[in-house]
């Protein structure tokens, strides 16, 4: 991808999104439930549809269908969709965008054929594959490292035994973030119920979206969340206590993977190994270009959002995290230890969650090094 002003790179960031906006108007609420579960319940999630015009030969599928978070752990999709990467890569076929909250829901809307391929946390990537007894998902490929701290009200926590009868937020049940609070709560000796979040802490299951105006009006205490809702808060006030990288070897942790259903990655190996080609080309170019790689997801975000993130809280958040084509695959299995720990799934069996054969096609093609995935898969 070739370096532009970041004038003219923010406009096209602009127009594309605005244009996949007016394409389609339909705003969809799936339900989000559980740990990545297959059935309704009563907590939904807001999230927003767009699809962009497709040029260029035609791949096996007329669209796919693609979700990710507004957040800046999914900076790979933010950049690469908004800018036309993955555009660029997919040629004749059409894009369409869904953009969520939380894992959970996109694994529902996976489960029901709604989107195709999706960047998600590892907790739910993991609880859907097992809930459907390995026939809903593969994991294709890493996307990033890191980006996760619990921050606090320092005038209320200034330790972790002071995290006792407070109300901390995450953004779903289940969800990676919640996974990790209530495993770390687990190691501290704090009793937790995971499906309500009461205990000895309170767990308040809330919208990124939401958690810095409930932070700033007191009604949380502190929060276990992605960047930029972390640094958000701290910009508010909050101390960060726990940063997540320092709980992992090396400071690295998988935060988000790129999942496909089976049944599409069987009918359209083409659209996903081009939407492979796409992230592993938008990684690089971020890689290379940090600083307008910052403004442009900063930009993708207004698009979704409404609003861009000021720069004290950009920076810190770019700070935390970093894209990455290897899914850490040697990370997940203490991740699922993490989720039996919380109490939100039985021991599972991950062999076989991962399909990295196309991308490890790519990468190679590329002239990059191969990705392993530690015996859990294809690679």
């Amino acid at each position: 991808m070739s370096h532009r002003t970041r004038s003219s790179r923010t406009t096209r960031i602009r127009r594309a999104a605005l244009a996949g906006v007016a394409a389609v108007t339909a705003a969809g609420l799936l339900s989000a439930c559980g740990y990545g579960s297959q059935a309704a319940s009563t907590s939904s999630d807001n999230s927003s549809s767009s699809a962009s015009a497709a040029s260029g030969a035609a791949l096996s599928a007329s669209t796919v269908h693609i979700g990710y978070f507004a957040n800046l752990t999914h900076a790979t999709p933010l950049i690469g969709i908004q800018d036309g990467q993955f555009a660029k890569a997919l040629g004749g076929t059409k894009i369409a965008t869904q953009i969520f909250n939380a894992g959970p829901s996109e694994i529902e809307a996976l489960n029901s054929g709604a989107i195709d391929i999706a960047w998600i946390g590892p907790s739910p990537a993991i609880n859907g594959y097992v809930k459907s007894q390995g026939s809903a998902l593969k994991i294709i490929s890493g996307a990033t490292s890191g980006g996760a701290e619990l921050v606090v009200n320092p005038a209320k926590i200034k330790t972790v035994a002071d995290l006792k009868g407070k109300k901390i937020a995450t953004p779903q049940a289940g969800n990676t973030q919640d996974v990790a609070l209530l495993n770390f709560l687990a190691g501290k000796g704090y009793k937790e119920d995971p499906k309500t979040g009461a205990g000895d802490v309170s767990v308040i299951r809330t919208d990124n979206s939401l958690t810095p105006a409930a932070y700033a009006s007191g009604q949380l205490d502190g929060a276990w969340v992605p960047e930029p809702t972390a640094s958000k808060l701290v910009a508010e006030g909050a101390k960060v206590l726990v940063d997540e990288k320092t709980l992992w070897p090396n400071a690295q942790f998988v935060s988000t993977n790129v999942i496909v259903s089976q049944s599409f990655l069987g009918a359209h190996p083409d659209v996903v190994k081009a939407v492979l080609k796409a992230s592993v080309d938008t990684n690089a170019w971020i890689a290379a270009n940090p600083a307008q790689a910052k403004q442009d997801a900063n930009a993708a975000l207004k698009v979704l959002t409404g609003k861009a993130l000021g720069d004290s809280v950009l920076n810190a958040a770019w700070s935390e995290l970093s894209v990455t084509n290897d899914p850490l695959a040697s990370s997940l299995q203490a991740e699922a230890q993490h989720a039996v720990t919380a109490g939100f799934i039985k021991q599972p069996n991950l062999s076989g969650i991962y399909d990295l054969t196309l991308l490890n096609q790519v990468l190679t093609a590329e002239g990059k090094p191969a990705v392993s995935a530690a015996g859990l898969g294809a690679q």
